[in-house]
């Protein structure tokens, strides 16, 4: 049997696209969402879609999330075919994180740190209630919000950079020495996860993976299906400035900087080998935009990960191919989505199948 035509065709699908516009713009009295008003206002959103997009565009970032209505997963999948049409007229060398031009900074695991902790913009210690005003919030309060804020910075503002918090800890002897890197970082956008993969292929994987997958299977490490109970070293968020080699002197120049969240963890402690002394084991996680849980799941899954390579996996969370193949967004959502499409010609089988068995049962 073959696959039974759509009515309409062409027509129908167009007009089903129509559609999306329609729902958009139906209530007209409202005006249009600008590309600014969601890249700074809905800003948490924003940074997720730049994330699982897995490039640095901001505007684009919030014209997909406008195209898409909000719907992450499509928003970041406008975001990766983009991607897939530019040109590769560079690549940077390693970027250090300790130049990040701080936003916010904490450690859980000490009270004083190097430079202070820097709170910065956060929902940490909010009430979970409504603000009711903002349901009726006039222009002029609105632009009065950081006007206002602006006016109270002192003079005497704090550095953009501070120390690494692992540093002390690296020079007590509590961690491993930092390792070079003997390989080429694994490009995932080029090479395909033919396991067993480096390190970096699976900090790439989780970098621009879906946040809820992420920490779906970090919780489960959390809560018993593993064991890493971590202590957050340090969690940074700020803008990284991007140096690039100048294309006639050879010398590194900036040529831009880019939103993004790092987070260290410590967790359990171990000894290399029988000769060496414990170390804390690490954990790393980074992802581009401001979005602390995506970072901390990373940084947990990335040393569970380490410790199924290197003490054999017990569980889900430490599996690397469990892990990696089933975190993507866009893949997932394919999956998912494909069984709207028509599907005739098997369930025309099973049905077959099924009405055989039912008659020979019955002639039994």
């Amino acid at each position: 049997m073959g696959y039974v035509a759509i009515k309409g065709g062409e027509s129908a699908i167009s007009e089903a696209v129509a559609l999306l516009d329609f729902l958009r713009a139906k209530d007209s009295n409202e005006p249009p969402l600008s590309i600014g008003g969601i890249q700074h206002q809905l800003h948490a959103l924003h940074s997720r879609v730049l994330s699982e997009g897995g490039i640095y565009h901001p505007e684009l970032a919030a014209l997909a999330i406008k195209q898409s209505a909000g719907d992450t997963l499509e928003a970041a999948f406008y975001l990766r075919a983009y991607r897939s049409t530019c040109p590769r007229i560079g690549i940077t060398p390693v970027q250090k994180t300790e130049q990040m031009r701080l936003i916010r900074r904490i450690s859980a695991a000490f009270k004083e740190i190097p430079g202070g902790q820097m709170l910065g913009p956060t929902p940490d210690y909010l009430q979970r209630l409504f603000r009711f005003e903002l349901l009726d919030e006039s222009p002029h309060r609105f632009r009065q919000i950081a006007k206002t804020w602006l006016q109270n910075i002192p003079d005497d503002s704090l550095p953009t950079s501070f120390p690494k918090v692992l540093d002390s800890l690296r020079a007590e002897g509590l961690l491993p020495p930092v390792q070079t890197q003997s390989h080429q970082p694994f490009d995932i956008t080029r090479q395909p996860l033919v396991f067993p993969v480096p390190r970096s292929a699976a900090l790439a994987t989780m970098s621009r993976a879906e946040t809820g997958s992420l920490l779906a299977i970090a919780y489960s490490n959390m809560r018993g299906y593993g064991d890493i109970h971590p202590t957050v070293a340090e969690l940074r968020v700020g803008y990284l400035p991007v140096m690039l080699p100048h294309p006639i002197s050879g010398e590194l120049m900036e040529a831009g900087d880019v939103l993004m969240t790092e987070c260290e963890i410590v967790a359990m402690y171990e000894a290399p080998s029988k000769d060496s002394k414990p170390t804390f084991g690490l954990g790393y996680g980074a992802c581009l935009g401001h979005n602390e849980v995506k970072a901390i799941s990373i940084a947990i899954l990335d040393r569970a990960l380490q410790k199924g390579q290197q003490q054999g996996v017990e569980n889900p969370s430490e599996d690397p191919e469990f892990v990696l193949l089933h975190i993507d967004g866009i893949e997932s959502m394919g999956f998912a989505s494909h069984y709207k499409m028509p599907h005739y010609v098997t369930f025309q089988s099973d049905l077959d199948r099924l009405r055989t068995t039912q008659q020979q049962g019955e002639s039994l």
